[in-house]
């Protein structure tokens, strides 16, 4: 195992964290916030917030963490959906498909380019939050093994 790989999971991974628990924070913010025609400006700031993150976030894991646990782990990296299969092999997700799903909502989300439009999306990122603050949860349990090692430890 790569030392230099093993860092750069532990400095991955810690930046996955920080931004998780900004999404946590829009979430628990727009949680109260029902789907509906027309938001206040209040409450379109906080869920576009919720939506930045959410995309923010949900880059870091597959195309940073996941990857850098391919690295660690050797694998040739291949494409996301061998990323995705991997992370479902591991335990980390519950499905490829899943993660998936969770990726599409990303892509969505910053390919949006009419403001008004993003709203279409607000309902999804609302129910999609919680499973990804588990599946990090998930990568960090995951990970332990490989940043819990003294011998790993700079």
């Amino acid at each position: 195992m790569n030392r230099l790989h093993v860092n750069l999971l532990r400095e991955n991974l810690a930046a996955l964290n920080l931004s998780a628990s900004w999404v946590e924070r829009s979430y628990n913010q727009t949680s109260a916030i029902k789907p509906k025609e027309t938001y206040t400006p209040e409450e379109f700031d906080k869920l576009e917030n919720l939506a930045s993150r959410y995309a923010r976030t949900t880059d870091m894991l597959v195309n940073k963490v996941l990857r850098s646990i391919d690295t660690v782990e050797f694998e040739d990296i291949g494409t996301i959906i061998d990323i995705m299969n991997r992370a479902e092999k591991r335990g980390i997700v519950s499905s490829a498909e899943l993660l998936r799903t969770i990726k599409d909502l990303r892509n969505n989300i910053v390919h949006e380019y009419k403001i008004a439009e993003i709203t279409r999306f607000f309902d999804d990122i609302q129910k999609h939050t919680p499973i990804l603050l588990e599946i990090i949860k998930n990568v960090n349990v995951y990970c332990e093994k490989y940043l819990a090692s003294k011998e790993h430890n700079p």
